[in-house]
Parts: C-alpha cells; structure tokens; sequence
C-alpha cells in the first residue's frame, strides 16, 4: 500500500492545503482497514487495539512516524469520536492510566462533572425519581472532559501535537465512511430519542426519519469543522469559545442547565493510581470516582488465597462460583462506598487483604450465599481515597503503555447534538444516583456517596487497567466497555491471562459471566455452556442467559516471552488489532 506523506503534509502552512491532505488520509485509512482489519495482532515494534479499524490504523499510523503510546491512544480516541461516536466522543468523558517509559505511572481524570446548577433532588418529581430525565434530553448532560483529558495526556507524555492527532477525525467525518453492524445498530436502537432532536436527526436518520443502514455512508459535516477549529485554535475554542456559548444557549433555550461558564471552569484532574500486589504482580487500577480500580482490586484479593488454576481444571463450575461470589460482594460494596473522592470520603480499606480475608470467609465453595449489604471495611472514617464506552489500548517498544475508556455512556448519550456543532452529548447524570435505591440504566444502584452535586463527578465502572511485573515491567493492559460489566471484563481477562494461564485471545474473548449484587442473578453468555450453566444453577445461583453481542467489549495487549507485543480487539464488536 502506497503511504500517504502525513508529516509533509502537517508542515504546510496553509490549512487549506492539510484539508486537502486530510481527504487522501482518510482514503489510505480506508484502504488499509479494508484491507488489514484483524481481532489480534503481533508487532515489536508498538500495538494499538481498539473498538474500530479505522481507529486502530490512525493510532498504528501515529506510531509509524515516530509518535508513542500516548501519542497513538489519543489519535485512536480522538477518531472514535467520529467513526464510534455511539460510544465515545467530545461530548463525553474518559479515564486515561499511563505507565511511561520512565517508570512513572499517571491517572487522568476526564469524567464528566455536574453542571454549577445541579441539585441533588434535580431528577425527583413529587418524591418520586425521573430517571427519562437523567437519561435523554439537555437536564442529563454533564460537562464533557474528554477532550481536555487528551491534551493533558499529551502534554505530560506525549511527542506530537494536537492538531496533527486530529487529522484522521477530520478525514473520517468530512468524508465519511461505512456505516458498520455496531453503529448501524446502536442508531435503529435510539431512533426515536434521536428525532425528537433536530441536531441529532439530522446526522444519523434520513429525512423521512428512518435510521441510516450498514454500509451506508456517514458523513458529519459539523463535526468535521468543530476538529478542524480545534486543530486551529486548540481546545480553548471548544471550553471558552463557539462550542460553549452554541451549547449554552441551547440549552437555556431548552430547559438545560449547563451552561459556558461550566465548560469554561472544567479541569482535567491528575489523580494518583492505585497499586495492589496479586501473585507476584502489581495491578495498577484507576481511583475514584472510578469504581473499577477498587473493584479490580478488591475482586483479586478476595479471590487470592484460593489455587484458581488448580480449581478451574478441576472444576469449572466451583471456579465461576468463586469469581461470582467474590463480584457479588463487591457491588455490594460499590453500591454503599464509592462515589467522587473529592467529595466524599471512599475507604482505602476496601483493597486491604485484611479485609478481603474477612470477605473471602464468607464464601461457600458449594452454594451461594444471599448478600443482604455491603461490609465495613477497616478503619473507614479515616483511612480514605484522596480526594457504552470503549477502551483504547496502546504500547510502544520504548516500554510507554496507555489504557484509555472512554464514553458518553449510555448509546449516543443524551440523544442531544446541538446544531452546528456535530457533538454528542453525553448524558452522564445518570450514572449519580438520582434517588437512594433507584437503578441507573445498567441496572446499578447507588447511595448517598454518588448523590448528585454542583461540580461532582458522577461514578463510573470504567476500569482502564495497567499490570506489572515484580521488576515494575509492564505485562498486560486491558480495558473494557460495557456498564458495571466492564469491571467483570477487566477481571475474567486478568485472572484468565495470570491464573489459568490462557493465551491472551482466548483469556480476553472467550464467553463471559457477570454479578452485579442487585439484581441477584448471573449474567451467562449462552457459549459458557451447558455444564457449567448448570453448575451455577446446582450451586443456588439464579440464571439469564444472554447473548454475547450485549456483553460488552474488551480490548488487551500483552507482552509476551519473546518481547512481542500481542494485541487483541473483542469479535464482538467492530473492532481491530494492529501494529507498525
């Protein structure tokens, strides 16, 4: 394939002239993820695997001209945004977990944040809770933070500029490009909700209102200038500029409470990594207001003490009792504890292994056991934290690795774009608890501790992952999409991968099962099969078998003995592995 000169390009000073090299970018893209789209890959040289082809070659690109990890993961989700926009965007938010080249491991915060005028009971109407309101439409908006999360990535650790990662955005949504399974679903899917807003129907449904189909061509004109003004004039035009008033004036129109001013006062917030030991390795998980880092944790040390590997050849069935009691525990917990550190005070105690001991004890091997609540982990007045989706994986030979989830939650978020702009809102509010007791779209419950706040960030199960070595080598990224199921993605793949010692394919892909606590069933992809379906059902547990397309997708890669980087995108999804 013949390579698109993408550095002479960038240097031109005339920007009309890189548009013009943006339109044969987006064409050499095209070809290759035609051509090389691939669920796994092998590379020395650097990796990139994420939820769609053509993400994956703007990262894999990025890498050939000597950008590194954090360099490619930003291209990627910065494309996503336009090839992926159900899943991820501008108008939402990420989580960013680092380990450079240095040894330094480093926590981005770009969750969205609740707007200056959101109120606690905002979502309750005559004591009772509106959860449409919190899920569709201008009162579930949060203020974005992804895009300023990626600069400060960059920044800190990154080689290239802004607006060369870009580029490939631009091309993708001036241009267009095939509509895939993924999208063309998720747009039939949320078709209603997105008629009701001129913005959105404009983009993604034809005049007569019909969703736009697989195969056909997707193109987003306003999207395209909106990454063309910010390459320009860089992200203060989309927190103090255009963006801002377009959308605060919208919403006022509109009975929204998010204004210019919200934008204008957004800060991506460095938060310090958390770090457990588990069988010799350090997994490195992201702190609150992620759930997942705790959880990741706290799941692995419950789990610790038993010979998973020795149990699963044993017994398959006894194996996913464990792992499905040791997850039930832990939402338990999520439910009760977790919530914006900045805020509220969430306990170090809960990936202490003393605590996990007192967990682990409450586990019977041959039957489960109802979970009325959460525990109390030690010391939990004073010991505290400081105060839809799609994963991005990435690693380059110079040892940076990047794990980056990011969403606007639930499919096309809000269903909210605000004409002229192009952007997905996301509808993030919906992940506070809007009413103790009352469940979000997935289904989670929350308390107090994730109640909504002017300026708080609501909490997430996105669980971007980093593991290491004894020596600090990194081994294994891996990250997920899918609601509170990627928690349960993050930790099948690690204990697979560690525990069973399954190849990293295999340990990221193979049929899933998932607890959550409430409900008090088990989530069982259908290719679990039958045996151990029925092992779980012997053991007490409650069943639904679901189908693996609504499990969530999972993205990895992994260093193997050869100092081979092995990278794996979910089949379930759209998704591709790559490298230089």
């Amino acid at each position: 394939m013949t390579m698109v000169p993408w550095n002479r390009i960038l240097k031109e000073s005339n920007f009309a002239t890189r548009r013009l090299g943006v339109i044969l970018i987006g064409c050499a893209i095209s070809l290759f993820a035609a051509r090389a789209a691939a669920h796994e890959a092998v590379s020395e040289k650097g990796m990139v695997a994420t939820g769609h082809a053509l993400a994956t070659e703007a990262g894999v690109q990025v890498l050939r001209e000597g950008g590194n990890a954090v360099d490619a993961a930003v291209a990627a989700a910065l494309t996503l945004g336009v090839v992926d926009g159900n899943n991820s965007g501008l108008g939402g938010g990420c989580l960013i977990l680092i380990r450079s080249s240095d040894g330094r491991l480093i926590a981005i915060d770009g969750r969205e944040m609740a707007p200056a005028a959101a109120t606690k009971d905002m979502f309750v109407r005559d004591g009772k809770a509106v959860s449409t309101a919190s899920q569709t439409g201008p009162l579930a908006v949060g203020v974005p933070g992804a895009l300023a999360a990626y600069e400060l990535a960059i920044e800190k650790c990154g080689r290239m500029k802004l607006e060369r990662l870009l580029v490939p955005g631009i091309a993708h949504a001036r241009d267009g490009f095939p509509i895939g399974r993924g999208l063309a679903a998720a747009i039939a899917g949320t078709a209603r909700e997105l008629a009701k807003f001129p913005g959105s129907k404009a983009i993604f449904l034809h005049r007569n209102g019909t969703p736009l189909r697989v195969g056909e061509r997707l193109v987003q004109t306003d999207l395209a200038n909106t990454y063309q003004q910010i390459a320009k004039r860089g992200s203060d035009w989309f927190y103090r500029g255009e963006i801002s008033k377009a959308v605060g004036d919208w919403m006022t129109a509109n009975g929204g409470i998010l204004t210019a001013a919200d934008f204008a006062a957004y800060q991506p917030k460095l938060r310090e990594p958390l770090e457990t030991p588990y069988r010799g390795y350090r997994i490195i998980g992201f702190p609150p207001p992620s759930s997942g880092g705790i959880h990741v944790a706290q799941v692995l040390n419950i789990l610790e003490p038993f010979d998973l590997r020795a149990i699963e050849q044993r017994n398959p069935a006894e194996a996913t009792h464990l792992l499905t009691e040791a997850f039930k525990l832990a939402f338990a917990d999520r439910a009760h504890w977790l919530g914006d550190s900045d805020f509220v005070s969430v306990p170090r105690g809960l990936i202490t292994k003393a605590y996990a001991r007192e967990l682990t004890a409450r586990i019977d091997p041959a039957a489960t056991k109802d979970v009325p609540t959460h525990g109390s982990p030690p010391n939990w007045r004073q010991d505290v934290v400081g105060r839809h989706t799609t994963h991005i994986a990435a690693a380059d030979a110079a040892g940076n690795w990047v794990a980056i989830t990011a969403t606007v939650n639930t499919a096309f978020g809000s269903k909210v774009v605000v004409p002229g702009t192009g952007v997905v809102l996301n509808n993030e509010m919906d992940d506070f608890s809007i009413m103790p007791g009352v469940p979000n779209a997935f289904g989670l419950v929350g308390a107090e501790n994730n109640a909504v706040a002017p300026g708080k960030r609501p909490l997430s199960s996105m669980s971007p992952t980093i593991v290491l070595d004894s020596a600090g080598k990194p081994t294994l990224t891996v990250g997920a999409a899918g609601g509170p199921k990627i928690i349960t993605q993050v930790l099948l793949t690690i204990i697979r991968y560690l525990d069973y010692e399954q190849p990293l394919a295999e340990a990221a892909t193979a049929p899933r099962f998932h607890h959550q606590w409430r409900p008090n069933r088990v989530l069982c992809e259908q290719d679990l099969g039958a045996p151990l379906i029925e092992g779980l059902r012997q053991r007490g547990h409650a069943i639904e078998e679901v189908s693996a397309g609504s499990s969530g997708r999972t993205q990895a890669i992994a260093l193997d003995a050869d100092g081979k980087l092995l990278g794996v995108a979910d089949p379930r999804g759209d998704g591709a592995a790559g490298g230089p």
